[in-house]
């Protein structure tokens, strides 16, 4: 089996002394450049395996041009299957943080999120404490949020070009389905989960309603959707940035860290640092012309 170097630029342009001097930095020998887009993303096949200490020491090196680099193997390359986190992966803001700054608390639950998103507190504790601050606030605030949610960019295009190509994508969330919800139909997912909002009389109880889905739960999710489609783990590529995604993103045969939280950074060995979700797409070998846009 050999493998293959991606290299995706976010502003630099791509050249083939950056291919070069990375042959150079590994002492690995190497075969030929594929180039996937012009001056912004190319393949290099190597012809040994190389550790997950050589990867991350590659692609600090490559921080300074702002170029993310993407180790996979070459056999079965494009995924049937994708599963997506949502909040500041497929969407560029925590939605329950926005949501909380409809009650003038943003700053007091965000650093929760934020603590929960590094491993640094309990799933299940962090999401019910978040929620109950939550009680009372009225239901048009969900809306208001929504609306001002921004879906990240090359989200769109990597959730059509998979489908397009016959994958199936979820969208799997330790949000919440007042959202997901949307989201997956605005951008083309076939599935969504998420945790559901305890609600009545048109306002928030302050509860989440049970079971909570957290990491062990998307952990289940791909596996379970793996097996409706009768497919391989190794078939499979998972997104994702907080401690909560870290079981499903080392489970899948793809697993990459979006602009990761430092847990994720040092676990995973595929992680986009500078470059958008497309990246995701070269990563599987696509070129850009193959994008469905």
């Amino acid at each position: 089996m050999s493998y293959i170097l991606t290299f995706v630029a976010a502003s630099t342009s791509l050249e083939d002394n950056h291919l070069k001097n990375t042959v150079n930095f590994l002492g690995i020998e190497t075969g030929k450049i594929s180039w996937l887009a012009k001056a912004k993303a190319a393949d290099i096949r190597i012809l040994n395996n190389i550790d997950h200490k050589n990867v991350q020491q590659l692609r600090s090196s490559l921080d300074k041009n702002k170029i993310d680099v993407f180790y996979t193997s070459t056999e079965g390359r494009r995924k049937k299957l994708l599963i997506a986190d949502m909040d500041s992966t497929i969407v560029t803001s925590e939605t329950l943080d926005e949501l909380a700054e409809e009650a003038g608390i943003k700053d007091q639950i965000s650093t929760i999120t934020n603590r929960a998103m590094r491993g640094e507190l309990d799933f299940f504790d962090a999401i019910r404490e978040r929620v109950g601050l939550l009680k009372g606030l009225p239901t048009d605030a969900l809306t208001r949020t929504l609306e001002q949610t921004e879906i990240s960019k090359g989200a769109k295009t990597l959730v059509k070009t998979m489908s397009t190509h016959g994958s199936f994508c979820a969208l799997v969330s330790g949000g919440f389905t007042s959202f997901t919800e949307s989201i997956a139909s605005r951008l083309g997912f076939d599935a969504h989960h998420g945790n559901i909002l305890g609600i009545e009389n048109n306002a928030l109880t302050g509860k989440v309603i049970a079971p909570i889905l957290d990491k062990e739960t998307k952990l289940q999710l791909l596996k379970e959707y793996a097996q409706k489609l009768k497919i391989d783990l190794h078939n499979s590529v998972a997104i994702g940035d907080g401690a909560n995604d870290l079981p499903m993103l080392e489970a899948a045969g793809l697993g990459i860290g979006y602009h990761p939280k430092p847990l994720l950074e040092e676990r995973l060995i595929n992680c986009i640092r500078h470059t958008d979700l497309t990246s995701v797409l070269y990563a599987q070998g696509y070129k850009k012309e193959e994008f469905s846009i």
